[in-house]
């Protein structure tokens, strides 16, 4: 039997060899997975031209992953330097890296990224649609958007961010609102500029089913972008977000029709007593489909510390229902992250997500915490690295400073209450005094 997505196939009964996989990664039976992937709650973004991927599942159920941003620019056009950010990427276990490049080489760089990388993989078309051009934006037509869409598929990107809910009636609300930041989606702005400029309706809402025809072909998942998100606390769940989650969500429905897979992309800034109820609101209005948050950023005040402000909302967004976080690096709203920053927005990132599944009773999430908290509890100094989620950084700070006796460290010495512990509940004397 033939199936055209992957979506197509479990509505089918197939068992596609990315389901299987994916089922075998989450401990979950196919039937599961396929009941969710027919009903847009899970997908597995899968494009047919990208030959090594190591497929993952994003949705009901599913281990939350994570997405790393990088790409070339004007600025900080160096393709090699950019790979070696990917390699670090996967390395840290990064499932998913979004290719954000809009000038220079970027087709070179992308398909370098896809023929390298097992994670799957994102772009943004209409960055490259402006560098590639190298015309003004508003004289890009709309075949030629629709044309670098086609470029992006036929490389083998496994999901696309579109903003396609910024139609002109929502970019009436923005005119009209009382935003502090306006928008500040790099997407939505260029497609708010082109209707503005244009006078005409986006074009990736208006042909919203010739997308919907080149997703199919090769099976690419839609992503959601969402252009009006908020850019700072004081633009949070207004009437501009909430109206494109309300089109996004109507897209959502016509996309299914076509068995092409979509998860909507959300916020953005946002105070932490508001996460709860938006993850709520966006799994409504779209009617489940899973949900990809930046951050949310939780105060607008700590740039150069962003990773932080982001962790913590990224958390509570998991906990709360997001099935997808992109990481955010100090270097946020500052410039081109280097691959220091990278890194530590990868593990500020992993931390929120296995925080998320661990609230959220994932099987197993918490038996690798126990299998740590037994690991220091023996002062098991090896254990505890081999099983940290960055084993480079404990083992640094562990030579920078040797303490006296192995089985204590440099803060508390023989004042240390696991060693004092576990010597007097083995009947074993105890020195505090040198």
């Amino acid at each position: 039997m033939k199936y055209t997505t992957q979506m197509d196939a479990a509505r089918k009964g197939i068992v596609t060899p990315q389901i299987k996989t994916v089922a075998r990664k989450e401990n979950m039976r196919t039937e599961d997975l396929m009941e969710r992937m027919a009903r847009g709650a899970v997908i597995i973004p899968a494009n047919r031209n990208h030959v090594n991927l190591d497929p993952e599942g994003v949705g009901e159920g599913m281990r939350i992953k994570i997405n790393v941003n990088l790409g070339i620019s004007k600025d900080c056009s160096a393709i090699e330097s950019e790979l070696d950010k990917v390699r670090a990427a996967l390395d840290l276990k990064a499932e998913a890296i979004m290719d954000l490049s809009c000038y220079g080489k970027t087709r070179e760089f992308r398909r370098r990224l896809v023929e390298m990388s097992p994670a799957m993989i994102g772009t943004v078309p209409i960055y490259d649609a402006v560098g590639f051009y190298d015309k003004n934006l508003q004289d890009i037509t709309v075949d030629e958007f629709f044309d670098v869409v086609e470029r992006h598929v036929e490389d083998g990107v496994d999901f696309l961010t579109i903003h396609c809910g910024l139609n002109r009636h929502t970019a009436e609300k923005v005119k009209q609102s009382k935003r502090l930041t306006n928008i500040v989606s790099r997407g939505g702005s260029l497609l708010f500029t082109w209707m503005e400029i244009n006078q005409a309706e986006n074009p990736f809402y208006e042909h919203f089913d010739r997308l919907l025809d080149i997703c199919e072909e090769y099976d690419v998942t839609l992503s959601l972008g969402d252009g009006c998100r908020p850019g700072c606390l004081h633009d949070a769940t207004d009437a501009c977000q909430v109206e494109e989650l309300i089109t996004l969500g109507e897209l959502t429905k016509r996309a299914w029709e076509r068995n092409v897979q979509v998860m909507i992309e959300g916020p953005g800034h946002m105070a932490m007593n508001e996460i709860p109820g938006n993850m709520m609101m966006e799994k409504r209005l779209c009617h489940g489909a899973p949900f990809y948050v930046l951050g949310p950023l939780v105060t607008d005040v700590a740039p150069g510390y962003d990773h932080i402000t982001a962790a913590i909302g990224g958390a509570i967004a998991g906990m709360s229902g997001a099935d997808f976080l992109c990481y955010v690096t100090p270097a946020e709203h500052l410039r081109l992250p280097t691959l220091e920053d990278m890194k530590e927005g990868i593990i500020a990132t992993r931390i929120a997500a296995h925080a998320a599944d661990v609230a959220k009773g994932y099987p197993g999430s918490r038996a690798w915490d126990d299998a740590m908290s037994k690991a220091r509890a023996a002062l098991d100094w090896p254990g505890m690295f081999d099983l940290a989620m960055d084993p480079v950084r404990p083992r640094q700070y562990r030579e920078s400073s040797k303490p006296e006796h192995e089985d204590s460290c440099t803060m508390c010495g023989k004042m240390c209450a696991v060693r004092n512990m576990n010597r007097v509940l083995d009947g074993k004397d105890i020195q505090l005094d040198d």
